[in-house]
């Protein structure tokens, strides 16, 4: 598990930084409220708003699935998700080339697999 908590840990700063990311540009462009139309803060903004809306679930149901899966199992997911929303981080904000896509599949990839991991282990649980 020692994984998955620095992985949890360091998608916790990424959100950080995104929010003192998306408070830069709000700055810069003088933006109080919304994205003003503008196309560098709507991608601050996604970018930050994708991680929360994706990283949580996904931290979360790899937690719940380290029972039913070995160090490698949980220690695999949890690296991935963690590159994959440093990829799309990276892609939404334009430093990283195709980074969104690739970290948007990635982050899929980790909620689908570790989802129908946790149903099957759930089917093969006994009831006392």
């Amino acid at each position: 598990m020692p994984v998955f908590f620095v992985c949890a840990g360091l998608i916790g700063l990424l959100a950080a930084l995104l929010s003192i990311y998306v408070g830069r540009v709000r700055t810069r462009k003088k933006i109080n409220l919304g994205d003003g139309g503008d196309p560098e803060m709507i991608a601050a903004i996604r970018a930050h708003a994708n991680l929360i809306e994706n990283a949580p679930l996904g931290l979360l149901l790899i937690y719940a699935a380290a029972d039913f899966h070995g160090f490698w199992m949980t220690a695999s997911l949890s690296v991935v998700l963690l590159l994959a929303r440093f990829l799309h981080a990276g892609g939404m904000l334009g430093v990283v080339r195709n980074g969104r896509v690739i970290g948007a599949v990635g982050t899929v990839a980790v909620l689908v697999v570790v989802s129908i991991s946790l149903v099957i282990s759930g089917l093969h649980l006994r009831q006392y």
